[in-house]
């Protein structure tokens, strides 16, 4: 081989050499664009999960505007979006004894931009009608407490009966021919007008209506003689002496009618039954925006502004942990189930 023919050799080797290098090069250049623009990718979520929120939230009420639980969340909104730095829409989405609305949350996203008002139909539907579409222990998180209310006995404040006993007594005498009033089955009134009816061993006729103001005035004109409705809907009635109280659920005396005695002081025996309103989400909403919107809540439930109207309302204030609100929800699901058995109270 000639030195000339070696030279051209080896030239031509340094260049394939050079020209693979380079190729390896530009082959490690856009790997690594990809491995940082997929980091960048992969952050983005978590930076956006870290300023949430970034967007109005709903709030879903499964009820007409006016009853318990729409109370709440409309007095805690304005400051929970304050807090939050966006607005919180408060939606009513009535029908079905609050089915609908509850189906409408439990289908939402769980990005913590939708949240559920709930109150005694969220624990109790499940067992009161044949089928529904959602589980309120499966297919929702606690997120916090805000409200109790007790029933209370109440009858026309002409009504000829000024005691239970006096009460208890007419029916006595009158088996099947007293009724009571309430809010629809499978309302508070239905099942505490039950379980009066099994407490106190007495035979009256259950009457639905749609709800509180239907019941007052069945109570005036006597086509009911008596009702068992949330102590919040019928404190109005009973300050304005229309109504008469004759006793209030529950174990302690109310402190808002302090002069009416309890079930157990009339009964001996008595029963407790009251409204738990709260705030839940769907099932896989992230722990931190539950943590946080217990956080504000249970802050804002300290808040005069909020205290006053609702504890002058006639509410009690149960604003705990999540964990708290859970073990109530969980307890209170077995209650009505309990409920349904004892007083067959069904919605097919």
């Amino acid at each position: 081989m000639t030195i000339g023919t070696t030279m051209t050799t080896t030239v031509n080797r340094v260049g394939a050499t050079m020209a693979l290098e380079r190729r390896r090069s530009r082959v490690r250049l856009v790997a690594l664009l990809a491995a940082g623009a997929a980091g960048w990718a992969g952050s983005r979520p978590v930076r956006a999960q870290g300023v949430w929120p970034v967007r109005p939230i709903r709030l879903i009420v499964p009820f007409p505007p006016g009853v318990g639980v729409d109370v709440a969340v409309r007095t805690i909104a304005p400051k929970l979006g304050e807090r939050l730095g966006q607005p919180v829409v408060v939606e009513n989405r009535p029908g079905a004894g609050g089915n609908i609305g509850i189906e409408a949350a439990v289908r939402a996203p769980a990005d913590g931009y939708t949240l559920l008002g709930t109150s005694s139909n969220f624990t109790a539907n499940p067992s009161l009608y044949g089928k529904v579409g959602y589980d309120p222990l499966r297919d929702f998180v606690p997120v916090v407490g805000l409200i109790r209310t007790p029933a209370v006995l109440v009858v026309a404040a002409e009504s000829p009966y000024r005691t239970v006993d006096a009460l208890l007594a007419a029916a006595r005498a009158r088996p099947g021919a007293m009724s009571y009033a309430s809010g629809g089955n499978g309302s508070i009134a239905h099942f505490a007008g039950e379980l009066l009816k099994g407490a106190a061993a007495i035979d009256a006729v259950h009457v639905p209506y749609k709800g509180a103001p239907d019941i007052v005035t069945s109570l005036l004109s006597d086509q009911t003689q008596f009702a068992l409705p949330v102590l919040v809907s019928a404190l109005a009635q009973i300050r304005g002496g229309r109504l008469r109280a004759l006793a209030v659920t529950g174990r302690r005396r109310s402190p808002f009618l302090p002069e009416v005695p309890t079930m157990y002081e009339s009964l001996k025996t008595g029963f407790d039954i009251d409204s738990d309103n709260g705030l839940a989400a769907p099932a896989g909403t992230p722990a931190e925006v539950v943590a946080r919107l217990n956080a504000e809540v249970v802050a804002i439930m300290r808040d005069r502004a909020v205290v006053e109207p609702l504890v002058g309302g006639g509410f009690e204030l149960i604003a705990g942990s999540s964990a708290e609100y859970g073990e109530t929800l969980r307890a209170e699901v077995a209650k009505y189930a309990e409920l349904v058995r004892r007083t067959g109270a069904r919605i097919d």
